[in-house]
């Protein structure tokens, strides 16, 4: 027995047909996609950040603990890869990724607040300014309607 083509668009294939992306705005909206750009940022400077780590590290930088300078890099990795996911899945639509976005732009904050109030103003703002316009813009219509999509359940055979 065969199964029926697939369409890999996602999209219905007919007016009846429930499939794919059916439940969801065929244009992302710019709010989404803001706060997908600010993620994916974070997600690169993270990188960055962890590619000079590792060249410190390798070229010889002293360090308290070697372990622990290797696991602050599987960090810095590990934050990067999960906040690229993050912004791949909010521009998708995915349901999930606005606690994510939001916990991610609340680290930046732990971090840029007081950034700002030691004196490294520019560096804080750099940080502050896109977290606050992410999480305000989280909390819009726009992308609370378009970040409604679940994971679907796998086919039965």
């Amino acid at each position: 027995m065969s199964r029926p083509p697939v369409n890999p668009a996602g999209t219905p294939s007919s007016p009846g047909d429930a499939g794919g992306g059916a439940d969801r705005p065929a244009a992302v909206p710019a709010a989404a996609k803001v706060v997908a750009l600010v993620a994916a940022a974070e997600a690169c400077a993270l990188l960055a950040a962890a590619g000079w780590y590792a060249y410190e590290l390798l070229a010889g930088s002293p360090v308290l603990s070697f372990w622990g300078a290797v696991f602050t890099l599987g960090l810095l990795l590990a934050f990067s890869a999960w906040l690229f996911a993050v912004a791949v899945f909010l521009y998708r639509g995915y349901r999930w990724t606005r606690a994510a976005a939001l916990v991610a732009q609340l680290f930046v904050l732990t971090v840029g607040v007081p950034a700002v109030t030691s004196g490294l103003v520019l560096a804080g703002l750099a940080m502050v300014v896109p977290a606050v316009i992410a999480i305000v813009l989280l909390f819009s219509s726009k992308v609370i309607s378009h970040a409604s999509r679940t994971g679907s359940a796998p086919p039965a055979l």
